[in-house]
């Protein structure tokens, strides 16, 4: 089970993965960036602990940290507990929620293995904000999608944020890069035989609820809050589809749209 110790001094060197986190946890190819998966909060630490990262340690609040003791008999990492101003103090601000883990990446898989048992998957272009991104991963495991892959201009899908906001499903749907030159790279779903249907509110798009895409093998293409996908990423796809609007309504936010197409392709999960 987990080895739990007791901190009670906020420059603690046993915590330093935890230290001034809203500058330290991003990309390792950022500056300051330690590349860790952080997770918040009683039900996306359970989460990190079942997924396939590796966890590296705990930090709570007593009170959380019992919440979570079944899960932490099943492991055997460090689990420290403090209270809320020294944990604060750690952190760089005052959270809520009460306990935070550390975990180290896992290789993203290969395009191909992801697609190979797959039957509908999401793929983004320019998606950057990372709450629009943890909350379209968030739907995808709601309705049922396999796995999503991520074009030009998206936002890291661990970054702390985006894990919050998709409450640790973005550590449970399998997500990669495509790889090569954008569009191009879209010929990796044609060739594992997907459709690539672009979600877009353009008038000469196909209506989503006629489309008759439910059962089919179907690659969900999605832009940028407030632009949209790029003209190339248009003409790249094989279908248009648009969810029509009511009048005064010329678009729905990116997560909210992929959620509305997710359910009309998979049928609700």
């Amino acid at each position: 089970m987990a080895i739990l110790t007791t901190i009670d001094r906020p420059d603690d060197p046993r915590i330093d993965d935890y230290r001034d986190l809203t500058t330290a946890d991003r990309r390792p190819d950022r500056p300051g960036g330690r590349g860790l998966v952080i997770a918040e909060g009683v039900v996306v630490v359970r989460r990190l602990l079942e997924s396939p990262y590796p966890v590296r340690s705990l930090l709570g609040v007593p009170r959380r940290l019992e919440e979570l003791e079944p899960d932490l008999e099943k492991i055997h990492v460090p689990a420290f507990a403090t209270d809320a101003t020294t944990m604060a103090d750690a952190v760089g601000f005052h959270l809520n929620r009460g306990v935070l883990a550390v975990a180290d990446r896992a290789a993203e898989p290969d395009a191909g293995d992801l697609l190979a048992g797959a039957r509908t998957v999401a793929v983004c272009e320019g998606v950057g904000d990372h709450e629009n991104l943890g909350s379209l991963f968030r739907n995808a495991a709601a309705l049922g999608i396999d796995g999503i892959l991520l074009g030009p201009g998206c936002s890291d899908p661990l970054y702390r944020r985006s894990v919050r906001v998709s409450m640790g499903h973005v550590l449970r749907v399998p997500f990669t890069r495509l790889a090569g030159s954008w569009p191009a790279s879209l010929d990796t779903l044609r060739d594992s035989g997907f459709t690539v249907v672009a979600l877009t509110p353009r008038a000469d798009a196909e209506p989503l609820a006629t489309a008759g895409l439910a059962g089919e093998r179907v690659a969900l293409l999605v832009g940028a809050e407030g632009p949209g996908l790029s003209d190339e990423a248009l003409d790249a796809a094989d279908r248009l589809v648009r969810i029509p609007m009511a009048s005064g309504v010329d678009s729905l936010n990116v997560a909210t749209a992929a959620a509305v197409a997710f359910h009309a392709v998979t049928g609700g999960g």
